[in-house]
This record gives structure tokens, sequence and C-alpha cells, in this order.
């Protein structure tokens, strides 16, 4: 009987043990950004309606109706007036880019968000320990990181991770990293900065479906400070709460959905299927999936698994109104991947969104363009800079890239936030009412009718 009660003894204490050493374990796990910085270009990038004309006009290899194409295009594609692009498009040396060119870009990216970041945060660059640096398009020797390692003289022991071909979905594959590396490294810092290089990759052929990259990309970029450090949560911005990453790039038609090609004129340019938008749809909807359950509460699931149960078996049932899931139960703001106007009314149609909802996402496409990896940050900066995020609300960041790919994840506000970061000289200007670009239409609207006219 003692042996018996020991042996229980000893079963018990270790169970104690072992749910103890857990809790704690995840109660280390904290994950907070201190500090974000986007970057805004020279006003002399701009693209605006006269900027974006002579550029088209340039190119030589397009026919009345390539133009009329860009034409409609550009009046529906949701970009304003004040977005940026590279400097050599904007000189028109565009097709013989040069190296130094494009390393002269993303210097102006990565040195400008570090040199603010580094001084709004006063943390110096030998106190980061994990560097994560996202430009998919550019491969130098040194590498980008190495040029950042070199510029802030970091450590030697610093642990290095460059990520290239990710697409507009490696900002959040970079934070998943870096979440991962935090299980081993304690009480770390880590830099993650996420960009792309325009300057090598305009595309000056003539095929429609690779001339829209031209009307959607544009200059961008953002670094962030993370830390795993619980002595600073009171200095955090966001508290990393789930973060899913899915890739669907088993699925032949999702791989070749977005892929970066040749034409037959042997100009190089991303070539954007039709089977795009059904491969995002199946992502994200893989990604949700697993995320939901995590972060939307047991009552609105078991709602939605009763509702959903009910209308499979009565086919003759009228449409329930809230039969849809309830994301909103889960989140308060949804910070979706400013990819295009089709690609934001898509997921407003596919998550049950509202214009308010979606605003800062048409707000950040509408002002700088899809800015790729860093585009979600503008979107998160641009609800800062209105005054929504309060302390406790909760963002999910939904992100889509090639391959295809789908990442996603939920923040935790920490603090009231209202830091106006790029948006600055511009907020009071927006929402505006329409990101319809009616004055390239007023201005260039003769190309339709020269159409009409042939």
């Amino acid at each position: 009987m003692e042996l018996f009660m020991t042996i229980c003894f000893i079963f018990l204490y270790c169970f104690i043990f072992f749910i103890c050493k857990l809790f704690l374990q995840r109660r280390n796990q904290c994950y907070y950004i201190l500090a974000y910085e986007c970057y805004k270009a020279p006003e002399d990038q701009k693209l605006d309606t006269e900027t974006c004309g002579k550029l088209i006009m340039r190119n030589k290899n397009l026919g009345l109706e390539e133009y009329r194409f860009l034409l409609q295009a550009m009046v529906n594609a949701g970009i304003g007036e004040e977005t940026y692009g590279p400097r050599n498009v904007i000189a028109g040396t565009e097709e013989s880019p040069t190296l130094p060119e494009a390393l002269s870009e993303i210097d102006d990216i990565v040195f400008g968000t570090l040199d603010k970041l580094f001084a709004k945060t006063g943390v110096s660059p030998s106190e980061i320990d994990i560097l994560v640096v996202t430009i998919s398009m550019i491969t130098s020797s040194p590498s980008i990181p190495a040029r950042v390692i070199n510029r802030y003289k970091m450590r030697e022991d610093i642990k290095v991770f460059n990520l290239t071909g990710m697409g507009c979905s490696a900002s959040v594959i970079a934070v998943d990293l870096v979440q991962n590396l935090f299980k081993t490294y304690k009480n770390a810092f880590a830099l993650v900065v996420s960009s792309e290089s325009l300057s090598p990759n305009w595309y000056c052929g003539k095929e429609r479906s690779m001339m829209l990259p031209n009307i959607l990309f544009r200059l961008g970029g953002c670094s962030m400070l993370l830390t795993n450090k619980r002595s600073l949560s009171n200095q955090a911005m966001l508290k990393l709460k789930h973060s899913v990453r899915i890739h669907a790039g088993e699925s032949d038609e999702a791989y070749q959905s977005c892929t970066r090609i040749e034409d037959s004129q042997g100009y190089c340019g991303f070539f954007l299927t039709k089977s795009l938008p059904k491969a995002a749809a199946k992502a994200v909807a893989m990604n949700l999936r697993i995320l939901v359950p995590k972060m939307v509460p047991l009552r609105e699931l078991a709602r939605y698994a009763i509702v959903s149960y009910w209308r499979s078996k009565s086919k003759t049932a009228p449409e329930v109104a809230g039969a849809g899931l309830n994301l909103k139960t889960g989140v308060e703001h949804f910070c979706i991947h400013p990819g295009g106007r089709a690609v934001i009314d898509g997921m407003g149609r596919s998550l049950g969104l509202n214009e308010n909802d979606l605003e800062p996402t048409r707000m950040a496409l509408h002002r700088f363009g899809n800015t790729s990896a860093a585009g979600l940050w503008y979107v998160l900066s641009y609800m800062e800079a209105k005054k929504r995020l309060k302390k406790g609300d909760r963002i999910l960041m939904i992100s889509l890239g090639a391959g295809f790919k789908c990442n996603n994840c939920v923040w935790e506000v920490m603090k009231d936030l209202e830091d106006v970061n790029v948006w600055e000289d511009c907020i009071g200007h927006y929402p505006v009412k329409s990101t319809s670009n009616t004055s390239f239409l007023e201005k260039y609207g003769w190309v339709n009718e020269q159409s009409k006219l042939n």
C-alpha cells in the first residue's frame, strides 16, 4: 500500500511539475513589436497623372489597344496621384537598369527607415541579436543584410536571415520566423526589414497581364523592431497572439498563378493568370481553417456549426442573416494586403467585411500603392494615424504572396496608438470618397475616343 501511495505521489508530483513548466514556458513566450517605421520617398519621385502618362506614351511597344487597356486599368486600380516610383523609371532608363541604381533605391528605403527606428526607440544597432531582411527581387554580393551590418557596425554574432522570392507576404513570414527564433534566443532584439526592388523589375513589354504590376506596384518599405523581453512590455505597441502560414504550391494552378517570366520579346515581368483570384481564395480558406479556432470565441464557433448544419440539411430553407462566421467576434480590425482593388473587394466579400473595415486598406492602396511586403504596415499606420487602435484591440493581418502563400497573424494592441507616421501630411484628407483616378480619365480619355473611331 505504501509503495502504491509513493508511486501515486511521484506521478502526481511529475504531473504538477510538467503542467507548471508548460505554463511558465508559455507565459514566457511573449513577442512584442516596440516600433515600426514606413518609408516615404521624396516629392520628386511621385507618379502623378502627368508622369504616368509620359511613362506609358514612352513605351514604343504599345499600340492603341494597349493604351486603352492601361487607361481603363489606371482609372479603376484604386491608385491615387501621390504614389512613388523608381528614379530610373521616371528618368526613362528603365530598359537598361544598373545595379548601382537598384542598390541606391534599396539603401534609401532600408537605411532611411532604420535610422528613424533606432532614433525613435533608443535601441543601439549593437543590441540587435537577429536581423531578417525580405527583399524578393534583387540579389547582390555582399547581400543586403551585410550592407545593413556594415552600415551600423553590428555585432559579429548577430543571427542573419535573407529571405528572397517570398513576395508580398514576406513581412509576415519574417515575423513568424522571428517568433520561432525567440523560442531559442531569450531576451533578444530582432529587426525585420521588408521592401521590394522596383528599379530592375519594371516591365517594358506589351503583354496585358504583365503590364498590370507596373500600375499597382509602387516604391515603399518598412522596418520593425521586435523583442521577447517581458521587461519591455510596457513600451510595446503590439503583442503577437497567433501566426499561421499556409503554402498551396502543391497545386499547379496556384503555383503558376503569379510567376516572373520573359515575354515573346524577351522582356521580364510578372505574369498574372486568371486563376489568381481562385488560388488566393483557396489559400485564405486553408489558412483561416487553422487560425479561426484560435481567435474566435467558442460561442461563435458553436453558432456557426449549428447554423451551417441546419442549412445543409434544409435545402429549401431561406438564407439566414448572419449565417456566415462572424470574425468580428474575435478581432476588431482587419489589416489586409493592399494588393489591388479586386483583391480588396474579394477579401471583403469573403470575410463579410463592411466599408469601414476595408477603409484602411483602400486608403493605403490609394496613397502609397501596392508596396509588396511592406503594404500591411502602411495599412496599420493608417489605422494608427486615424486613432482607431485602442489598448486591448486585436488586429488580423492577412497577407498573400506568389507560390501561392497565405500568411496571417493576430496582434493585440498594448496601448492607445496615434502616431501619424508617413500619413502626417495627408491624413486630414482621408478617407477620400472615391478611389477611382478620374483625373487620368479626364486627361487621357481621348484614347477611348480614338479607339472607337478605329
